[in-house]
């Protein structure tokens, strides 16, 4: 096995959807799947624009992004790697319901929906683990909608903020988003988020500095999350 194919197979087998599924599944989708590079700030596909295949993250970070009629962004997911994104297009066959755009240099790796759909039929455990992937982007969205409709933006923020330091694996957050950004992630505007992140520092709980935020009380602000 050549040493590109290697590293190709190697990208697979990190992607969290297929955690468990077996080797000949991975080979497979590294077979049928292409290479791509999006600069910073470029679009990888439209809402309501026809299915543009299942997509895996290997370097950098990719928004998944819907717009109102007056412009106004809402963010509904953040894609780092071992990220999937655009699985419900990917599966049903529909337009995109969201747009895509590489927050900074991402490489990812693209394959279709017939190439899916042949190799979930070729492979029954893919289809199942596709199924679950679906499954927890729902559980997901389902607490979104409930967030927005009963809790205040100093609680979401609460939540985004530990969500993003157990991506990290950190309780010192590099600032992937600007507040711009997170008031887009919460529903919110940006103002409000200053706010809110200036009293999370005030009451001791964040610290805040040009580059990063760090958590100083993780018990605090996980009940600020729950509140």
């Amino acid at each position: 096995m050549s040493e590109q194919k290697s590293d190709h197979i190697e990208l697979w087998n990190k992607v969290t959807l297929l955690t468990g599924v077996q080797h000949e599944v991975i080979v497979a989708l590294a077979n049928h799947s292409t290479r791509h590079f999006y600069p910073a700030s470029q679009v990888i596909f439209e809402e309501d624009a026809p299915v543009a295949g299942l997509f895996a993250v290997e370097q950098g970070t990719v928004k998944i992004c819907r717009f109102s009629k007056e412009g106004r962004e809402y963010i509904l997911q953040i894609s780092q790697p071992g990220d999937t994104f655009n699985d419900v297009a990917a599966m049903d066959g529909g337009p995109n319901p969201a747009t895509a755009i590489a927050m900074n240099d991402a490489v990812l790796w693209r394959i279709s929906r017939n190439d899916l759909q042949l190799l979930a039929h070729q492979f029954p455990s893919l289809s199942w683990v596709m199924l679950e992937s679906i499954a927890r982007r729902t559980r997901y969205l389902v607490r979104t909608v409930q967030d927005l409709a009963t809790r205040s933006v100093r609680c979401r923020l609460a939540r985004l903020l530990i969500d993003q330091a157990r991506a990290e694996g950190s309780s010192e957050l590099p600032q992937l988003l600007t507040q711009e950004e997170m008031a887009s992630r919460l529903g919110t505007v940006r103002e409000v988020i200053g706010r809110a992140l200036r009293s999370l520092a005030s009451a001791g709980i964040i610290e805040l500095d040009r580059h990063r935020v760090i958590i100083l009380d993780q018990q605090r602000l996980e009940e600020e999350s729950e509140v």
